[in-house]
């Protein structure tokens, strides 16, 4: 409904009382940032600015690419986290999005999460990979926010539809997910 113009986006967040924090959520496949023509993208922002003026943080999560509706939303950003896993697709994606936000935005605080690697030595092997591309050829040094190790609960949890801090929190993706935020949250 916000995508398509039918809602306003302030008129659609939902609060949860047990995190005391609000969410708008979407449907998979409902819509695509990509389709939009520029006029409604940029009453999109501009409401996203303004509802986010109420909050103290506001996390947007977008889909991989770097098509004009993600750059503009990433644009309205402090802080960008680029998530990857070690599949060469999603490193070749992950550098190909800072490229392009550096590129536009150098100034911009990218930050990098390693999602699904067996461990944490692992992870960090995934972003020495990332880390040297933008090196070597964006002469930029993204930090390593976090790594999410792979854990057969995240797959339980989005087959039920049950959040994974709630279903299984000490889990060991869980406990990855909250030093991140932790991390976050401290700044």
């Amino acid at each position: 409904g916000v995508i398509s113009g039918r809602i306003r986006l302030k008129d659609a967040v939902t609060h949860f009382p047990d995190g005391d924090f609000d969410i708008i959520a979407g449907r998979s496949g409902s819509g695509s940032l990509a389709n939009l023509p520029a006029t409604r993208l940029q009453a999109l922002s501009d409401d996203l600015l303004q509802t986010g003026k109420e909050y103290d943080k506001v996390l947007i999560d977008l889909g991989a690419g770097v098509d004009q509706g993600v750059r503009q939303m990433t644009g309205l950003a402090n802080t960008v986290i680029v998530i990857t896993n070690g599949d060469p697709t999603s490193l070749t994606d992950a550098y190909a999005f800072i490229k392009v936000t550096h590129m536009a935005r150098p100034k911009t605080d990218i930050r990098v999460v390693v999602n699904m690697a067996r461990d944490k030595k692992e992870g960090q092997a995934i972003y020495n990979k990332l880390l040297k591309a933008c090196e070597g050829f964006l002469k930029i040094s993204p930090p390593l926010l976090g790594v999410v190790r792979a854990d057969s609960k995240v797959s339980e949890c989005i087959r039920n539809q049950t959040p994974l801090l709630t279903r299984h929190p000490n889990c060991d993706a869980a406990h990855d997910i909250e030093a991140i935020a932790r991390t976050l949250l401290e700044e």
